[in-house]
């Protein structure tokens, strides 16, 4: 099973969440089937990930200093099973403009509603809060697939 996160920059949000994910997986090898990505819908190829997000994942343990941006393309889309949204406009944005019925915002998949809060641009308090709320989000995430046992047969 492939999942795809996806924000704006993929330098903040979505590439916390790619990252919490695995780190998550690690734990557990009868998830070893579950693969994960980031994109952004307006992303800088090859950017690197926002000081804040390194920093609020290096606090976990957790080294961000090798991410690079990609862009979300038809391809990214096609491959994955399950394309997780930081918010209802980049899901609307993926349903108008590419072809994926696979769509939706992380915290609806998990069950809740709303959008994950952007940090982009603020100080390290903002991204450790947005970090704190992808992390809770990605334990409901792991519980949920683990529940599913179909996921990891989909591949």
């Amino acid at each position: 099973m492939q999942v795809l996160f996806v924000c704006t920059g993929n330098t903040c949000r979505s590439p916390m969440a790619e990252a919490l994910l695995l780190s998550e997986l690690a734990k557990d090898p009868n998830l070893d089937c579950i693969k994960v990505k980031s994109a952004g819908t307006f992303a800088s190829e090859g950017s690197g990930a926002s000081p804040g997000s390194i920093n609020a994942l290096k606090a976990r343990n957790i080294d961000l200093t090798g991410h690079k941006a990609r862009q979300l393309t038809q391809a990214l889309l096609d491959e994955s099973d399950l394309v997780l949204t930081m918010t209802e406009h980049h899901a609307e944005f993926i349903r108008k403009n590419f072809k994926s019925g696979k769509v939706h915002t992380l915290k609806g998949f998990v069950g809740e509603s709303g959008d994950v809060l952007d940090p982009f641009g603020q100080g390290d308090r903002v991204y450790e809060e947005t970090a704190q709320e992808i992390e809770r989000l990605i334990k409901k995430l792991v519980k949920q697939l683990k529940e599913d046992d179909d996921r990891c047969k989909t591949k």
